[in-house]
């Protein structure tokens, strides 16, 4: 019985002093003057408790600042966060205060994946990142490198239809596979300068994605309850499987690299006008090998390679997927082809990355009238606000006339930012746009299409969100084509 007393007291005494911590933590955060913080913040795992949901994580987030406002400060374990869900919050973290948020968080993925925050998609700002932006830049996605390389981009567009329609056989055809082989076969003939075709290695670079995808998810209890991951041994296993799937990716891309090194060493710069980025790299490595290492130049061309094929391929999946729901839209869209009708309402509807890669601040800023204290990671949510009624009209319908007669998404300033802004604003968004163009209007030019089943517009988890199910979609060659091929 005495037990029994001394348990209840202990358990009363724990969550009295937890309520204090709570309601002093509160209070703490009202005299800091931080942004509206969701009550209670509790000890230990702050405001996760909110997304112990089944729904994607940006969904979650949009639930908390549609009841507490567009600038919300959270607690997610033991880290800070910064949400913004409106156009004029993000404009002002991505303009004003762009160089504070200029940084990453120091996440799993980017100690992994990142090889140790120095890629470019997860290093530090400053002259290393501005140095792999600019090679990058020069080497593949500027204006005049994607003019001068529209060639592969055509012809890899022709060799999809040509697999497609040699596979025909009324089946009903996997698009997911269909659009990751032609983003990756085309953004890697860019870096190589040759045709990938029908013998690429896409379907083994997919799976080595799809897992960084899942490991990325287990990640998170780490990255924000790190407690939880020493305590019951989860930190070391994520870590090993980080581990495993980083040796794979190395690997990949060493077997790319050995073998344009030695095609190049073969032919040095005959027939070569114009070199592709991993001659350039290669050439680099030889001029100064103690900064363009053999590890650099794979983490260079893994950030492209993987950026360019699984954000634009998920894309590509969404407008196709709404195209089918919408055979009004297809017809219309069949008729004038050029406009590329569809392809920025996709980019409204279903971002490729719902949240932004993660910014983190490197001092102390005002957002909206409020501080946000160094060392807090910055989310911007934007499918929030590109589908929310206060920003859009019936932002649920697929209604591609809303673009009409806009030379660009950012006509719409703030209120569509799918590929980000400022400094760390997603450097191949000219190479998506145009791939997502090309190939939605080859498809709709060259096929009659038709559902296969009911369409699942569900969506699957991760920093780049999925179709929780592949679409499948059956098509017919039109008449023209096949007298043409």
């Amino acid at each position: 019985m005495d037990t029994l007393l001394y348990f209840l007291l202990y358990l009363i005494i724990t969550l009295v002093l937890l309520f204090l911590c709570t309601i002093t933590q509160h209070f703490l955060d009202k005299l800091a003057n931080l942004p509206p913080t969701p009550f209670p913040s509790l000890p230990f795992i702050g405001h996760i408790y909110f997304f112990a949901k089944t729904i994607p994580f940006h969904r979650a987030m949009s639930d908390v600042s549609r009841r507490h406002g567009p600038v919300v400060f959270l607690r997610l374990g033991s880290r800070p966060v910064l949400l913004v869900s409106s156009p004029s919050a993000t404009q002002e973290c991505l303009t004003q205060n762009d160089i504070i948020f200029a940084n990453r968080p120091p996440l799993l993925n980017g100690k992994h994946f990142g090889y140790n925050f120095t890629s470019l998609a997860w290093s530090s700002y400053g002259d290393h990142w501005r140095n792999l932006r600019r090679i990058s830049a020069i080497g593949l996605l500027s204006s005049h490198k994607l003019q001068m390389l529209s060639s592969i981009r055509v012809n890899e567009s022709r060799a999809m239809i040509t697999r497609m329609i040699k596979d025909n056989k009324n089946d009903p055809i996997d698009m997911r596979a269909t659009f990751f082989g032609y983003t990756y076969n085309v953004v890697m003939g860019m870096i190589t300068g040759e045709l990938q075709g029908v013998e690429d290695s896409s379907e083994m670079f997919q799976e080595i994605v799809e897992e960084m995808s899942r490991v990325t998810l287990e990640a998170n209890i780490v990255d924000f309850l790190p407690f939880v991951g020493y305590w019951f041994g989860f930190k070391a296993d994520i870590e090993r499987k980080f581990s495993s799937i980083q040796e794979k990716r190395d690997k990949f891309m060493e077997n790319v690299i050995e073998k344009h090194r030695g095609i190049l060493e073969e032919i040095g710069d005959n027939g070569h006008d114009q070199k592709s980025l991993i001659k350039v790299l290669l050439d680099l490595e030889r001029g100064q090998p103690e900064y363009y290492t053999d590890e650099t130049i794979r983490n260079l061309l893994l950030v492209l390679v993987q950026g360019a094929s699984h954000s634009t391929s998920n894309t590509l999946e969404w407008a196709f997927s709404l195209l089918l729901e919408n055979p009004d839209t297809m017809t219309r869209a069949r008729a004038e082809i050029d406009n590329l009708v569809g392809k920025e309402q996709t980019l409204r509807m279903h971002p490729a990355a719902p949240l932004l890669t993660p910014h983190y601040s490197s001092e102390k800023c005002i957002v909206g009238g409020f501080s946000v204290p160094p060392g807090t990671m910055l989310l911007v949510n934007v499918w929030d606000f590109q589908n929310n009624p206060q920003t859009w009209k019936d932002p649920e319908k697929f209604m591609p006339d809303r673009f009409t007669g806009k030379n660009s998404y950012k006509d719409y300033n703030f209120k569509f930012v799918p590929f980000g802004r400022g400094r760390r604003a997603c450097p191949g968004e000219n190479l998506a746009m145009n791939m997502v163009g090309l190939a939605l209007g080859t498809l709709i030019q060259c096929f009659e299409w038709e559902k296969y089943g009911e369409i699942d517009m569900g969506e699957g988890r991760g920093v780049i969100t999925p179709r929780i199910q592949p679409l499948r979609a059956k098509c017919i060659p039109r008449p023209f084509l096949v007298d043409l091929l």
